[in-house]
This record gives C-alpha cells, structure tokens and sequence, in this order.
C-alpha cells in the first residue's frame, strides 16, 4: 500500500473513532471501507455511530484485493415456529483450508427467515473459493423468536455458476457453530462431524420416546414432537370439517337421530356435499359381495380353500348347485374355491352385552365369468342347530341378512387390524425408531423421511377424536374401542413383516400369488398392488447399493444398527416389538435392509391407500357395509322382510356420523407417491434414483389406467398418482 494511500486509511479511521460504540456491543460494523471505484483510495465512509474493526492487514486487503461475489439462498422450514428474529451468520469453506469472513445473512428491510420462506442473500468477500466445501452456519439468540428451523443453504460462486448444497434439517441451537457438508449425506462411520451428530440425535431422543397407551397396543411416541406438529390449519380438522360438511348438506334433521323409514328413503340423504357412494346401488347383489373380498377395505384376508375345514358345515351336496356342475373335489383342483376364516374374532367383547359381534367363515367360487361369488355363509365357527349356514337360495332377505352380517365382522376386522392396527400403529413406532437412531445427514433419513410426513400428527389427532372413549367407534362400531383394542393385540402378535408387509410372500401365504390372472381372476388389488411393490422395490434396491457396496458398511453403520435393534426389542424394553425383521434387526446384507425398507414404505403408501380410500363409498351407506348392527344374527332361515333388514341399522344419527367422517377420512390432500412434500435427497446419484423411480411410477399409472378401461367396476384407489406418500389423514 502506498504512502499516501495508508494515510487515507488512518484518517477515515480517526473520523469514525469518535462515534465507536462500546467495543463489547454485540453488533459490529466490520465492512464500511468499500471501495467507489476501481481506483484505489476513493473510499466511501463509514455513517455516524457505525464501528469500524479492521486490522491494517485487513484494511490492505479490502482495499487492494478484488471482491468475489457469492450467493446464498436460505430455506426455512415450513414447521412451527421455524422461523427466527435472530442473526444468521455464514462463513464458507473450502477443502484446502480456505474460507471467507463471517457473513451477517440479512437484507435491508425485509423479514428474512420466516417460516417456509426462502430468502436470498449476496455475500462478498475477497476470498476466491474454487468450491464450497461447506459452510458454517449459526445464529445469536437476539429478538423475541430466536427458535430457527433451517431446510437447507444453496451457495453459488457467481462467476462460476456453480451451486453447493447444504441439507440440514434440524433446529439451530444458538451461538453453535453448525459445520455442514455439501450434500450432507454420510454414513455415521465416515462423518467428519460425529461430536455434532451425536449431540443432534441425542436431543432428538429426548423428543422421541416410546410409550405403551393401551397394554398390548403397539409403542407409540409419548408425547407428539413439534417438529411432528401440523404447520398450518390442516384440512383435516375432523371435528371442524364434520361441522361444517353438515351445515353445508342440509342435513341438519340427521342430527336428530330417529329410524329409517325404507331403504329407498336411505339413499335420499345423499347430497352434493357427500355424493352417492358406490355401495349404495351394489349393497344386495352377490358379485359385488364377491368383489368386496379381493378389492375392497379388506383385501388380503381371502386365501385359497384346499380342503373344506371340518368345523363349517356344509357338504357336497349341499354346495353342488352353485358349483355350475363341476363336482366340489374338482373345483378345488382347479383352484376355484377361496375361503375367509375370520376367527380371530373368536370371544371378542363388544361396547356392551346388547351388541353382537359375529366370528364367520364363508366359501367363495370363481364361476364360469371370472368372477368371484359367495356360495356359503356360516356366522359363527362352529357347527350347531342355531348356527345354520347362509346359501344364495336362502330367502332374499335372509341371505342379504347373513351378509350383512358378515361384513360387519369384516368391517370390525378391517377398522382395528388393516386399517389401524396394521398401518397407522406399527408405523408409528417404526416412525420413532426411525427418528431416535438415524441422523438426519443418514442416506437412509433421506429416503425414509418423506413417509412418515403427518403420521404421529393424524394418529394423536385421530385418536384423541375417534378412537376415544364415547368417541366415534363406541358410537358407530358394535365392539367399540374395548374390542377394537382387544382386536389389536391380537393382530399385532401375528403380524410379520417378512409376510404381511412384504406383498409376494402374504400372496404366496395365502395361495393367490399369481403374474398372470389364472388363479383368482379379478383381484385388481393384488395386480395393480404388486406393480408398485416392486417399483418401490426396484427404488430401494438401487438406493441401498448407492451407498452399502459392502456388507462391511452394513456391519459398522452403527445407526442402523441400532434402528433394527429398536425395531425388534419387545415393546415391554422399550422397543417395537416386530416380529419377522430379518436376523432380528442384526443387518449384515444389503438385501435385508431391501426388505425392511421396502416394507416400511409399501405400508405407508400402497398398503394404506387401498385400505383407506374406499371407506366412504363402502361406509356411508349402512346396508352395504355395516359395522354396527341392532339384534342378534339369524339363528335360522326363515324367510325375512325389509322391515327386519331395517330394524337392525344404526338410527339418522349414527349413519350421519359414518357419512361424515368417512368422507373426510377418504379425502386425499398431500401429494402423490414420489412427488415428496419436502425434498431431502440432494446427491446427483441419488437424485437420478428418484427421477427413474418417478418415470417408473408414471409407466404404472398409464398401466392402471389402460387396466381400468376394461374393468367393471374400476379398481382406481392404486393409480400412483393418488397414492399419497405417507399415512397422513
């Protein structure tokens, strides 16, 4: 620096000096001595009151040095309270030792850093970084909402055009400096970070503990997270949307209660608010019953009959005329007789003695159309003078009655097991596994985190409103929650994760796996279902050998480790409780962690959708779908009428209450699979898995669409494009 130069520097210093804020203020104004021009010594100084702080070796280098320019792009996250009043600062690094001062992150009169917002910024500094290696991040604790949850920061060198990406997911602590990695994605042996990992998870398991609500019940989380919150006024305020679908439909008299006059009176509540549901037109006809094993609620409970259990009463004879002439011997060869043996139900308490909850076991043929029919009914397990078994040439409304019946048991089993118990449930526990041993830098985070978007925030929400005392199943469901949880326990002790969350092996359990429609034709659920189990499959496969190309990686990832620990550890230690995780949650191989991850994912996306969706078109109209029932089941077959078939349904003001949450519980409202809510994977490999996973889902979705063309009715509820991501309503 010349001479005449230095002397410019020391009098823009003495003239500020004598407005310099205490040098202990926490605010300092490190950057005023900017250059006007290209020419060297025409400075620009600093206003009153501001304070200047820079060496005489710093002083040279703004003045002689040539500034770079980088930008940076912030994203806050979208939960509540992400955002911040603090003070953000930045400093970038590269891998050779090299980094820029620190960055005050702020633009002149602009909110910056509000919840779900993205702000950007422009950062200069005479530092030329070749690539940002990473960054350094943290913030102050100033303002009255200093709490910040940070998405992630983008940096580009401007004169390059090269943008680094820095994912970090996680509230920022105050005054920690947080040091983040382009990309972020490490297996926890290859951290450079691990002190600041291990901080970050050993916080999240203080968020994240398991607790047993009811005994037998899976582990749920203890008490809901923030972070699990929903961040905005979510469309699925059941109580407030029930209200108002009630207001809106002019159906206010329902609410009065009172018996149905008839049937056709029935399907007059219908209006535009609620639409007609499908089984309002379909409830009596006996192809539709069939129809409603294998694609409806309750689809995987069907299995191929090899042999007619001693304990069901029927003969040869007795089924020969609706076999259309083939002897019954034959008819199973040729694997055209299907059973569903609910016995489980066995002994199961309902909400009182005044209410029944049937234990059936029913015989189904695949007749001479492909379709699926009922030949026999028999609505309790075992044989006896009061327990005859139903047949299509009963009287007509004493075989309706029988199915009625039926599917009330169906329904008790559907709303406690496959729906609850065997999605919403166990994904909650895997849910706070997930979260309390895989770091958010994790490449497994990555691709699981996107599935479990809402789910602990629509299970409390759920739970607190319909599966509570005096709640909605006490007040639409015969065993109410006491048999609904009795139900639960049962289930969760047979529930294996090798078989029924893994969809070929349930097929192959059950005997209707089959790729080419031979056995069992016209279960669109299995076709359409094993299309987007392998699709998740292929998309996990890819993306677990992207980053475990040896069983080593496997064997020293000690998250992983611990999350299939967690996962099998009985529920009375503190863990899931799952039975059939390979090796018992030990991993050594690339294709166990395949399997559970595909499970997991299958579950939260196709196996609840199916399960789901379909609840207001089979629900809302009681005839079709009952889950409550008045009386008792026929104990004979004499001939009954529309006024007995009557006297057993649920008042106006049950059945409003079945409409209404139905139809909400039926909604869709977040985005399709694949498509994620919030983007967590940012390496161009990975990225490159999703995209084709993406393509191969949109090939599916045309399939499934060119399937419906000649199916009747259609089996729409496993297009990828409504498949949500995750079990969110």
């Amino acid at each position: 620096m010349s001479a005449p130069q230095w002397m410019m520097a020391r009098l823009a210093l003495s003239l500020a000096r004598p407005h310099l804020p205490s040098l202990n203020g926490k605010r300092h104004f490190i950057n005023h001595l900017r250059p006007l021009s290209s020419r060297v010594g025409c400075l620009q100084f600093p206003p009153r009151g501001s304070y200047l702080c820079l060496s005489a070796r710093q002083c040279t280098t703004t003045m002689a040095g040539k500034s770079v320019s980088y930008k940076v792009v912030v994203k806050t996250g979208d939960k509540k309270r992400a955002g911040t009043d603090a003070n953000v600062r930045v400093i970038l690094h590269d891998d050779k030792g090299q980094k820029t001062k620190a960055a005050k992150l702020d633009n002149f009169l602009r909110d910056d850093f509000e919840r779900g917002q993205i702000d950007k910024f422009t950062v200069k500094d005479v530092v030329d970084l070749d690539e940002i290696h990473q960054i350094e991040l943290w913030r102050d604790d100033a303002g009255m909402y200093s709490d910040w949850f940070c998405d992630y920061v983008e940096v580009t060198i401007n004169k390059k055009k090269q943008d680094f990406i820095f994912p970090i997911y996680r509230w920022i602590r105050p005054e920690f400096h947080y040091f983040i990695q382009h990309l972020d994605t490490f297996l926890p042996q290859d951290d450079p970070h691990k002190d600041q990992r291990d901080m970050d998870l050993e916080d999240i398991r203080l968020k994240y503990q398991y607790t047993q609500r009811v005994p037998g019940l899976p582990c749920q989380v203890k008490a809901i997270p923030d972070d699990e919150q929903f961040s905005f006024d979510y469309k699925w305020n059941i109580a407030k949307r029930k209200l108002k679908m009630i207001a809106d439909s002019k159906l206010q008299l329902l609410t009065q209660g009172g018996k149905w006059e008839g049937i056709q009176h029935l399907t007059k509540v219908f209006t535009n608010a609620f639409g007609e549901p499908l089984g309002c037109k379909r409830w009596s006809n006996d192809i539709f019953f069939g129809w409603q094993r294998i694609n409806s609620m309750n689809h995987s409970l069907i299995k191929l009959c090899t042999e007619i259990p001693k304990k069901l009463g029927v003969s040869d004879t007795m089924l020969q005329p609706f076999l259309e002439g083939w002897p019954l011997h034959q008819v199973i060869e040729a694997k055209r007789l299907f059973m569903v043996d609910l016995e489980i139900l066995q002994d199961l308490p309902c909400k009182s003695d005044d209410f029944v909850c049937p234990v059936p076991i029913a015989l189904f043929f695949i007749n001479g159309d492909g379709r699926l029919v009922p030949i026999a009914i028999q609505l309790f397990q075992q044989k006896a003078d009061d327990n005859p078994v139903f047949l299509p040439t009963d009287p007509p409304y004493t075989w309706m009655m029988a199915k009625m019946w039926y599917n009330l048991a169906d329904a008790s089993y559907h709303q406690s097991l496959t729906h609850l118990g065997y999605t919403h449930l166990i994904m909650e526990g895997v849910c706070v596994s997930f979260h309390r041993n895989l770091s958010q830098s994790h490449p497994l985070f990555k691709l699981l985190a996107p599935h479990f978007l809402y789910l602990i925030a629509i299970n409390t929400r759920g739970l607190e409103l319909l599966v509570a005392p005096n709640g909605w199943v006490d007040k639409t469901m015969n065993i109410g929650i006491k048999g609904m949880f009795n139900l639960i326990a049962r289930g969760l002790n047979r529930w294996r994760m090798d078989v029924h969350g893994t969809l070929p092996e349930d097929l192959k359990k059950r005997g209707v796996y089959c790729l080419n429609g031979k056995i069992l034709p016209g279960y669109f659920f299995r076709d359409d279902a094993l299309l987007l189990y392998d699709a998740i499959k292929n998309y996990v496969t890819k993306y677990i050998n992207l980053y475990y190309d040896s069983p080593e990686k496997i064997e020293k990832d000690w998250e992983i480790q611990n999350f299939g620990r967690e996962l099998t550890l009985s529920r009375e230690e503190g863990g899931c409780g799952l039975l059939g995780v390979p090796f018992d949650g030990k991993f050594d191989k690339p294709e166990q962690l395949i399997m559970v991850f595909t499970s997991i994912i299958y579950t939260c996306s196709v196996a609840h959708a199916s399960t789901n969706f379909p609840q207001y078109d089979e629900y809302a109209f009681p005839p079709n779908y009952p889950a409550s029932m008045n009386g008792v089941p026929p104990k004979d077959k004499s001939s009954l009428t529309e006024a007995d078939i009557l006297s057993t349904l649920p008042d106006k003001k049950t059945t409003l209450d079945v409409m209404t949450v139905t139809k909400i519980l039926s909604d869709r409202g977040t985005k399709s699979l694949g498509d994620f809510e919030v983007q967590y994977i940012f390496d161009p490999d990975a990225k490159r898995i999703v995209q084709e996973f993406r393509e191969e889902l949109q090939e599916i979705s045309k399939t499934i669409k060119r399937r419906n063309e000649h199916r009747n009715p259609k089996y729409e509820w496993l297009d990828p494009e409504v498949v949500p991501n995750s079990i969110s309503i």
